[in-house]
């Protein structure tokens, strides 16, 4: 996937092998350690090709044999989600920099030294666009709420079914646009062949969507979401209030995520078990107290950083020019 997104941009793209060691059976430990090591030469093989003056790492188990075999070229480890894994805490001994998305992450960290806090980085045509320019993209109307219901760049198949089971309530008094992914868009659209005609037109469905993701998020009223490291930067770029429902298989990230979120009163919480019972009572909770929305909102968009890539690359030029890091 990441190949995919790389192409758009024209960029050169060199892949290495990895594998994780944290958590996996004894059965796959050998064969994973072969990985890393191969990983390894790999990447000190792209190093004497390419010759970087830095080195930017943000995370995962595929970045420790690039840190490994660059120890001696300057680095910066950003740490996207607020609670870094194991492999970022061990990358942090690597790092002459640490770029955090909040301040929240420092507890993580043994020493908050050569740490700064950069915000989440979004792509700079991710923008704001006025509501009723976003609406039109969609086919929607300012006459009715907007819930955002997205998965990530796969998709979210509980998240879809929750809405799935619940559609027809919905579309009685809100607006659905939905991105599934691709594993479920083929039921999304037969069901949304099946609705009656009187709601049909509120929901809309898209596998995936590249330059319109700034309109979905302009158009939205609520999100209902995963809570990935991304909801920290895109969701207050845009001001949007939340509905979370962590990945229960992603360890704890997702919850630290969202709980920083709703500690910020500008998102809730629902359990992955508990999303298609409680779904349609959570977005009418949220929508009927316009109060509480404005608030949401407003907190929300408090946390935007929107220079944050910037400010990632002016540290990363800085420390392309020195001579030695700090290690």
């Amino acid at each position: 996937m990441e190949a995919d997104l790389v192409a758009r941009y024209q960029l050169p793209y060199a892949e290495i092998s990895a594998a994780g060691v944290h958590g996996v059976g004894l059965r796959a430990l050998p064969g994973n350690l072969v990985k890393l090591l191969r990983g390894y030469f790999e990447s000190r093989r792209i190093l004497r090709e390419f010759k970087p003056d830095v080195l930017l790492f943000t995370g995962g188990f595929v970045a420790v044999p690039m840190a490994l075999a660059g120890v001696k070229v300057n680095s910066l480890l950003y740490v996207p989600d607020i609670e870094p894994g194991m492999a970022l805490k061990a990358l942090s001994r690597f790092a002459d920099i640490i770029a955090l998305t909040s301040a929240a992450s420092k507890t993580y960290f043994h020493s908050a030294k050569n740490m700064t806090v950069t915000g989440y980085p979004t792509r700079t045509d991710l923008r704001v666009l006025p509501r009723d320019e976003a609406l039109a993209a969609f086919n929607l109307t300012q006459d009715m709420p907007v819930l955002l219901v997205i998965g990530g760049s796969k998709g979210a198949h509980s998240l879809n079914q929750a809405v799935f089971d619940n559609l027809t309530t919905l579309l009685e008094y809100v607006q659905v646009l939905h991105i599934t992914g691709q594993l479920d868009w083929q039921i999304a659209v037969e069901m949304k062949a099946g609705l009656p005609s009187s709601i049909a037109s509120h929901y809309q469905v898209h596998a995936y969507l590249h330059d319109e993701i700034s309109a979905a998020f302009s158009a939205a009223s609520i999100v209902l979401s995963r809570a990935g490291a991304s909801t920290l930067g895109e969701l207050p770029l845009f001001g949007l209030p939340a509905i979370l429902v962590p990945y229960p298989y992603a360890w704890r990230y997702q919850k630290v995520n969202a709980g920083h979120l709703v500690e910020q009163d500008a998102a809730v919480i629902v359990e992955n078990a508990e999303l298609s019972a409680k779904l349609v009572n959570v977005v009418n909770a949220m929508l009927a107290d316009e109060n509480k929305i404005a608030s949401m909102r407003a907190n929300m968009r408090a946390l935007a950083m929107p220079d944050a890539a910037q400010k990632i690359a002016d540290l990363l030029v800085e420390l392309g020019s020195r001579k030695e890091g700090l290690k």
